[in-house]
């Protein structure tokens, strides 16, 4: 019976990958990164709330401000 379920769970996992990006909801993003590890996006609603969270990562991580995401495109400001 365990065998059996466990080859369930096996054949479940297979597949093929998706190959669509994921998209990114709107909001402003920061980049954060650790030394020697990949690096992640954090998202948050406005400006303000992006400015304050990348100083607070600032002190033990490198940031990178990566800016607006509105309907998959990143806004530039003028």
């Amino acid at each position: 019976m365990l065998l059996h379920l466990l080859r369930i769970n096996i054949i479940e996992i297979m597949g093929r990958p998706p190959t669509k990006p994921a998209r990114l909801r709107n909001g402003f993003y920061i980049e954060v990164k650790s030394q020697g590890s990949s690096a992640i996006l954090i998202r948050r609603d406005t400006k303000e709330q992006m400015l304050i969270a990348a100083e607070d990562y600032k002190r033990t991580k490198d940031v990178t401000i990566k800016g607006e995401m509105f309907n998959d495109k990143w806004v530039v400001e003028k």
